[in-house]
């Protein structure tokens, strides 16, 4: 007999984790209706067109690719097969599984253009795959939440930004986190100021590790990359630098000062933190990291990582923008803005935490247990006018010890029973069991109405 088993880094959901899964999700999805976005979807596969080359070599290589159906090795022959796994690949798989679900919005933009209204906002919370290494807090099937903003490079969409991760946070209970900001036109800036103008896209694979590895392993691995050593020791004051806000703008400026795309970065936070001062916001939680890289290559922009302080989980939210995603689908000058919630990370978290409320799991309010068919019999007709009123209930299907059916609500946190006996037929009425507190009443269908409601 086969021993059942779920292939490493996937998980299942039983009803508890669900249950805290949808109190994460409702939270986020009414978050992003608030400020105005309209929810999609895509399918879960892509073309592998549409998926290479938008991740940087790191990402390609955790594509999940998909094998062609039938005799998917048709078309490969031995000098393909001498050629490696590359020459091979074109022929045996022409999908894979979304990384993200950024690029395959990119892409639903340009094939939908003329029907969509831009500034266009979207959200979507769908499952994206990743073949990474599994450990705690990462995993190769894992939900995102998107939210992104498409046909305008109005810095008000950061600012919305760092309003929605607030909201979401204080709505599930989270005091003690920081929203990392930073910009990637400061990260080609800081490139140009140290000497390696162009070298942008392997400065930020390598400083992007720099809280998983530490500044000496990222010298090292810079330095592999072709960065010259005095290039790197000019990176060293701002690995170093401890400041306050208006001190690493400062100290920016003087960085970069002949560095045009570098200031304007700098220009461009100090206006997200000018828009936000203009709504009445402040800067609670937000750290100005200048260090801040984030390896995904298509950003050129603001980027966001957020991370929950005092838990062994990495970050749990992030972002940028991105000003020509949709140009390599032959929609140029589009910009965007946009930033996920890792699900899987913030429950891990709130579970880490234990801050899940007691009410994200109840589902069944009342259970109508009985003694006897004609108790069944009219549990049925009560069953019927409590979900007419939007109650959850539900009925014990069989007839069974009345301990057994105490025992069933029990075990399913179901907080209340009513029972079907003689008298309660006779009265038109049901005694009504708070199963927590013991205490029990013959009460009106209308009274046990007005009470669960």
């Amino acid at each position: 007999m086969q021993k059942p088993g779920l292939p490493k880094g996937t998980r299942d959901f039983g009803p508890v984790q669900m249950a805290r899964r949808n109190f994460i999700l409702n939270t986020i999805k009414d978050t992003f209706q608030l400020f105005g976005y309209q929810q999609i979807e895509t399918p879960a596969m892509e073309n592998l067109s549409t998926l290479t080359g938008k991740y940087g070599d790191e990402g390609d290589q955790l594509l999940f690719k998909i094998l062609n159906s039938g005799d998917y090795l048709k078309k490969v022959d031995s000098n393909d097969l001498e050629a490696g796994s590359q020459a091979t690949l074109n022929k045996v798989s022409e999908k894979g599984l979304r990384y993200d679900l950024t690029v395959p919005f990119a892409r639903f933009v340009v094939m939908n253009r003329n029907d969509l209204t831009f500034p266009f906002k979207r959200f979507q919370i769908q499952p994206v795959w990743r073949a990474d290494r599994p450990q705690k807090g990462r995993y190769r099937e894992f939900y995102q939440c998107d939210a992104d903003v498409v046909g305008t490079d109005s810095l008000v969409c950061e600012a919305e930004i760092i309003l929605m991760i607030r909201r979401v946070f204080a709505k599930l209970g989270l005091k003690d986190f920081d929203i990392k900001v930073n910009n990637r036109k400061i990260l080609t800036g800081i490139s140009e100021a140290i000497g390696e103008a162009g070298k942008e896209g392997p400065l930020c694979v390598a400083i992007d590790k720099l809280d998983k590895i530490g500044w000496e392993k990222v010298q090292e691995e810079l330095a592999e990359r072709g960065f010259a050593s005095q290039s790197v020791e000019k990176l060293a004051p701002l690995v170093n630098l401890k400041a306050d806000l208006k001190g690493k703008i400062s100290f920016l400026k003087e960085f970069l000062a002949q560095s045009e795309t570098g200031l304007k970065g700098v220009a461009e936070f100090e206006e997200m933190l000018q828009i936000l001062s203009q709504m009445g916001e402040n800067l609670e939680h937000v750290d100005f990291d200048i260090m801040l890289a984030r390896g995904l290559s298509y950003y050129t922009g603001a980027i966001f990582e957020v991370k929950v302080n005092g838990v062994s989980i990495g970050s749990v939210s992030g972002g940028g923008r991105y000003d020509n995603l949709t140009g390599v689908f032959g929609l140029p000058d589009v910009s965007g803005v946009g930033f996920s919630f890792g699900v899987d990370r913030l429950y891990d978290v709130l579970e880490e935490l234990d801050l899940f409320p007691e009410e994200s799991l109840a589902s069944t309010k009342i259970l109508l247990i009985h003694f006897d068919q004609k108790g069944f019999e009219y549990g049925l007709k009560v069953l019927s006018q409590l979900r007419k009123e939007g109650i959850k209930a539900e009925i014990y299907p069989d007839l069974a010890k009345v301990k057994k059916q105490f025992d069933f609500a029990s075990k399913k946190g179901i907080p209340f029973v009513g029972i079907c006996g003689d008298q309660e037929i006779e009265s038109d009425t049901l005694a009504l069991k708070n199963i927590e507190s013991g205490n029990q009443e013959s009460i009106s269908i209308e009274e046990v109405v007005s009470l669960l409601k």
